[in-house]
């Protein structure tokens, strides 16, 4: 399930594009400044999606090279960062991509360390870091305690999909933070790597039925779902969110766990 999980996101890239969010412009701001600010400043991404996080960073003038391993994502992310010289897409695993010759003064990934080697990745990161780089992950979440009205979207999840893991990060009340928990007890034990930090950052954004349907729809627990308790699950929440009138404000969480090469 797990492979299945990593490996669903290629099938969904265009609507992964269009409905999943941004990152917080503090949160980028503050990484920049981490690693020395945008001046010269050259990064990998690890697991860069269709460059959602790649745009904004590159918009301040981050040289990137991002790594992703779905052809149909890394091909749309291509496209999207066309306009910026700077910006490198190669479409392969972090895990096998090659130590470069000039090692980088950030490396971060966005919404993807989860899914990479955890016996390896560490290791690998420190690798690609000159001495005092800064690694970083950060993922958004949504803030169930933040979010009112919650409670009929979990009993949409108990009537339909109740084989959801209780933890999945789109099912009321869920309150997991996969991977960032174990940040710092993680750094602690990675050779070359110290001063393990996490940053949390609050914000909220409005849906409709439709865009908040479709953007669960690119969430890999969904996608896996069969078709049948997928859609009937989608279509309860859809009736849920017209019943308030057709738009539903979603609190979210975003952490930034972040590292320094020694």
């Amino acid at each position: 399930m797990y492979e299945a999980r990593r490996r669903s996101f290629g099938s969904l890239a265009e609507l992964y594009d269009r409905r999943r969010p941004r990152y917080p412009e503090a949160l980028v701001e503050d990484l920049i400044g981490l690693a020395g600010g945008a001046g010269g400043l050259r990064a990998l991404e690890v697991g860069a999606g269709t460059g959602k996080a790649t745009a904004q960073f590159a918009a301040r003038g981050v040289r990137i090279d991002a790594v992703e391993p779905s052809a149909a994502m890394a091909e749309l992310g291509r496209r999207n960062l066309s306009g910026f010289e700077g910006v490198t897409f190669t479409n392969t695993e972090f895990e096998r991509y090659p130590v470069a010759a000039e090692p980088y003064g950030l490396v971060y990934s966005a919404q993807a360390w989860h899914w990479i080697d955890r016996a390896r990745r560490y290791e690998l990161a420190r690798a690609m870091l000159r001495p005092g780089g800064v690694l970083a992950a950060f993922w958004n979440r949504a803030d169930w305690d933040e979010t009112p009205r919650r409670d009929p979207f979990d009993a949409a999840y108990r009537r339909h999909a109740p084989e959801l893991a209780l933890d999945s990060p789109m099912r009321p009340p869920s309150t997991s933070v996969s991977g960032w928990s174990a940040w710092e007890a993680e750094i602690e034990v990675s050779a070359g790597l110290a001063h393990a930090e996490i940053r949390t950052y609050h914000w909220q954004t409005e849906y409709t039925s439709r865009e908040y349907t479709e953007l669960l729809s690119t969430h890999s627990d969904h996608a896996l779902l069969a078709p049948e308790r997928r859609a009937a699950l989608l279509a309860e929440i859809e009736r849920e969110i017209e019943a308030r009138g057709g738009h539903f404000a979603l609190a979210y969480v975003t952490r930034l766990c972040t590292a320094r090469a020694v």
